[in-house]
């Protein structure tokens, strides 16, 4: 599985447009300097003087119109998403018309405003509909986005349409179910995704990890027909400003079961095919980064696999011997996802890395505490670092809520019989899994579990419905500005 350019619609900059047809408008206050047709001018002008109308959009002969007001006063961040998100009932309204364009115009002051707008837009514009032959006339006609009259620069307009493309291709790794998309086909993906961006990719097979005795990845393997794979992805410029590279690490459980511990709850594995959504971020991101040509020394690490309950599964009570040569207690072999990554997480120490990243649908209960709104995360990083990340987290709206990461949960974790478990007991789980991770790590380290907004069963503005590709912006940002 593999399309080069999934991103239905173009992001361009226009500036001489005369007789505009399907409008965006950011402003203050309305003012009609197109000028659009006298009926739409005396629609907007008398409903803006109802109370609170802050949004309108109108259809008429052929062409769609739609205004925000914006207030200028109001913190950035809030700003950027509420754009976002009419610019995604835009696009709705756009393909419901079969509109194939959209003007932005920007009055405010805020001038990269328009950027959010042409994001949300374009991310709202995604569709997966390829399994399905019958949807040709479901298909989205929206095709070019138009910043105009803007000071602008186009290489910011290029960075977001490699950033949106980046994002769709991640939504389209996680949309896809496993019997398209095994370990081998993930790994195969990024391999492509290397030679399109320009950063080097090798995997490792069964008998290379063997090799390296990654226990834990081979332990969840065991009850699979499909073999793992072990993926690291290098982007390493001339110029990068970092001399210890970063690290990135994505959870690549293609398909999970919970194994020989059955997923009890009813629907509850229908949506596990997006339990690699923490590998397709990495995956995207280093695509984004090195298409960008950002100046940061970046690798990536993807262990994947399914979880069956099949052949010589891990059981309950089994002990495993990890990469790093520690044991480990399987108690639950739905908790799976920690197995793979500690192995990931020792085998990033050769690095010596400046900081790692891992990205994880890890815990149900990440997902219980914060919902769809956000990302767990916590780690032993330091204070500048993690509020640089914070930030690019509330800057794309991908925001993380830190958790404690006290030492006090390493006593939930202790086995009477291997140096741990692999859970940590009812309370604070989201925690227990990431201080079972931690004990992989002898470098600066922070988790993201992501299992909350990695995937949604119903549609939520730009994010749309499935993939979501969380986290692809996220690193995106973070790096850009470093």
């Amino acid at each position: 599985m593999y399309i080069s350019q999934i991103m239905s619609a173009k992001i361009s900059i226009k500036n001489k447009v005369s007789n505009p047809t399907n409008v965006l408008l950011l402003c203050t206050s309305f003012k009609n300097e197109f000028p659009l047709p006298e009926k739409v001018t005396a629609y907007f002008e008398a409903e803006l003087k109802k109370e609170d109308t802050k949004s309108l959009s109108y259809n008429y002969i052929g062409s769609y119109y739609s205004i925000l007001i914006i207030d200028e006063k109001k913190e950035i961040n809030q700003l950027k998403e509420l754009v976002r998100k009419h610019a995604a009932k835009v696009t709705d309204g756009l393909n419901a018309a079969k509109h194939k364009e959209v003007y932005i115009y920007n009055q405010t002051k805020l001038t990269n405003l328009s950027l959010q707008a042409a994001e949300g837009l374009a991310l709202a514009n995604y569709q997966f509909i390829h399994h399905k032959p019958s949807a040709k006339k479901e298909t989205n006609t929206l095709k070019d986005i138009y910043l105009a009259n803007t000071s602008i620069k186009e290489n910011e307009v290029n960075k977001l349409n490699i950033l949106v493309d980046a994002t769709c291709k991640a939504r389209h790794l996680v949309n896809e179910p496993v019997n398209k998309l095994n370990a081998t086909d993930l790994a195969t993906t990024f391999l492509k995704f290397g030679r399109e961006a320009g950063f080097k990719v090798e995997i490792f097979n069964k008998t290379k990890i063997t090799k390296l005795k990654m226990g834990g990845l081979l332990a969840v393997n065991a009850g699979s027909v499909d073999e793992p794979t072990f993926t690291v992805m290098e982007y390493k410029p001339k110029n990068a400003k970092n001399k210890k590279p970063y690290v990135l690490i994505g959870k690549g459980v293609v398909y999970d079961t919970g194994g020989l511990s059955l997923k009890p709850t009813p629907n509850s594995m229908d949506s596990m095919k997006c339990d690699m959504a923490g590998a397709a971020a990495v995956g995207a991101a280093l695509y984004a980064i090195a298409k960008a040509k950002l100046n940061v020394h970046v690798i990536g690490l993807v262990p994947a696999t399914d979880n069956r309950p099949g052949f010589n599964a891990f059981a309950p009570g089994d002990i495993i011997t990890m990469m790093d040569g520690s044991t480990v207690e399987m108690l639950n072999s739905d908790a799976e996802g920690r197995m793979i990554l500690a192995d990931a997480l020792h085998f990033a120490k050769q690095y010596k890395p400046e900081l790692t990243i891992d990205l994880a649908t890890l815990t149900g209960a990440a997902a219980a505490a914060i919902g769809s709104f956000g990302i767990v995360g916590m780690g032993n990083v330091s204070n500048d670092q993690k509020q640089k990340l914070i930030a690019s987290s509330f800057n794309v709206n991908e925001r993380i809520a830190e958790f404690p990461f006290w030492d006090d949960y390493n006593e939930l974790m202790k086995s009477d019989i291997a140096d741990q478990k692999n859970i940590g007991g009812p309370y604070g789980g989201a925690i227990t899994a990431g201080k079972f991770l931690e004990k992989f790590t002898d470098y600066p380290y922070f988790h993201l579990d992501i299992a909350g907004p990695a995937f949604l069963n119903v549609k939520d503005s730009y994010r749309g419905k499935g993939g979501t590709g969380v986290g692809v912006r996220l690193l995106f940002d973070f790096f850009e500005n470093m």
